[in-house]
């Protein structure tokens, strides 16, 4: 097996693991408060593929029971999923309150400044 065809068997997982880096990486290194949240959203995307991903098996069928089907998909990743994208946008719309909050108290969204201004650094 190549690393082409392994590749293009799991491209989903790779695209996940891209975003996961990716959001991760916005979230530790930007210090504007908006590009925070926007990073941890990406980051909850790609925990929501992580979980779907193998939620679906190929040929599989809804869970009812028949005997002309033996494969069914599991549908509880899709479920929990639902439920994860709904506390994730509750959590980011607070996040994005705190933030006008924070920039009506401070004139600024920037982590750098706030700290200055507060004379923590």
């Amino acid at each position: 097996m190549t690393a082409l065809t392994t590749f293009l068997e799991h491209y989903n997982y790779f695209i996940t693991i891209f975003l996961m880096v990716s959001g991760l990486y916005i979230v530790i290194a930007r210090g504007n408060m908006i590009k925070k949240l926007v990073g941890l959203s990406l980051f909850q995307t790609s925990v929501y593929l992580l979980y779907v991903a193998p939620g679906k098996i190929i040929g599989g069928t809804a869970p009812i029971f028949d005997r002309a089907y033996t494969v069914y998909s599991n549908p509880l990743p899709h479920v929990l999923i639902l439920t994860a994208i709904v506390v994730g946008v509750a959590t980011l719309a607070l996040g994005l309150a705190l933030v006008v909050r924070i920039n009506e108290a401070y004139g600024t969204i920037e982590e750098d400044e706030i700290f200055s201004a507060d004379g923590e650094i």
